[in-house]
């Protein structure tokens, strides 16, 4: 978490923080997605599919959860919009900080009589939150002083939150074995493959709504769908009891499987049959401004070309007039 953390800050950029909070479109769609959609979805999942306490507190709190650097990487593989991308995904972490524990609170009094929810620490979350700042700050400084190490840095979280994914899921597994995944029940299941997917959409619209272009549409997509797991998973495993929580401890990583597998299928569907009407509206462009110098070229020509200047014997000057091609 802390080595995610830190690539986070170190592809933040003064200068574009500034102007984002100038307009503060990224802003305002990280504080809709992830605080006002992904909650509000993470709750109706857990009544529909009448989750009891445990398993209802897992999901509502990587619901809750901020946007995850998996978006960063999958925006690069869809031709999104990297700026925005980044100042979402850090914005709705230092907003985490506040609204997340809010949130929470709200959500979770459907099940308030339970002791799970009675028990809800939402100190040591705000506490767990707050820690992360630190590596935060700590990339923004070295952006800043270091613009070479910050870069190298960036490619070492991203790709470090994809192998580390894939090695504590595989760990977790083996160690827990099939038992304990054979008592999570299906429901969960089923919300670990919905919830991002319905995600991805609910980015989607929220971007068209916006009447954003369609790279900064496939990057919202992404960005409200993807959550940080690892930050959910630190909560769970800092806060919670493995007695009182159990199972549960795998719902996030259930849905880091199914939004990575999600988000591949989009990055793949994109790749098949986005990428060449990108190529074609960007050849477009190119052709239209080309056509258009063209014929300023030859407006050119032909404004220049009535008539030359010849010079005769006696110092003489005559005009004769040319034929001009239009």
């Amino acid at each position: 978490l802390c080595v995610t953390m830190l690539g986070l800050g170190c592809a933040v950029e003064l200068g574009q923080l500034g102007q984002q909070l100038r307009r503060p479109v990224g802003l305002l769609l990280a504080l809709l997605g992830q605080f006002v959609a992904m909650p509000l979805l993470a709750f109706l999942l857990a009544l529909i599919f009448a989750l009891d306490e445990v398993a209802a507190v897992a999901v509502l709190l990587c619901g809750c959860c901020p946007g995850g650097n998996l978006s960063n990487l999958m925006s690069v593989l869809v031709d999104g919009d990297m700026n925005l991308s980044i100042i979402m995904t850090a914005s709705s972490t230092l907003l985490a900080l506040f609204l997340m524990p809010l949130c929470l609170w709200i959500y979770s009094r459907h099940w308030i009589n339970t002791a799970v929810v009675q028990l809800l620490p939402l100190g040591a979350v705000s506490l767990t939150l707050g820690s992360t700042l630190l590596p935060i700050g700590l990339g923004v400084l070295i952006r800043y002083r270091h613009p070479r190490a910050a870069d190298l840095l960036v490619k070492i979280s991203l790709w470090s939150l994809l192998v580390t994914l894939v090695v504590l899921f595989i760990l977790t597994g083996t160690m827990l074995g099939p038992d304990l995944l054979a008592q999570i029940p299906a429901s969960v299941y089923a919300i670990a493959v919905l919830m991002p997917l319905a995600g991805y959409a609910l980015g989607y619209g929220l971007a068209t709504l916006f009447k954003m272009p369609p790279h900064c549409r496939r990057t919202v997509s992404l960005e409200t769908g993807c959550q940080n797991v690892q930050l959910c998973t630190a909560i769970l495993k800092l806060t919670f009891s493995p007695e009182l929580i159990g199972s549960m401890y795998m719902f996030p990583l259930l849905y880091a499987l199914f939004q990575s597998a999600e988000a591949g299928l989009f990055v793949l569907a994109y790749k098949m049959y986005g990428k060449d009407s990108y190529k074609q509206d960007t050849l477009g462009e190119e052709e239209d401004t080309d056509i258009s110098y063209k014929k300023l070229k030859e407006e050119e020509v032909a404004d220049t070309s009535y008539g030359t200047v010849t010079t005769e014997e006696h110092n003489s000057i005559q005009m004769e007039p040319t034929q001009t091609a239009l």
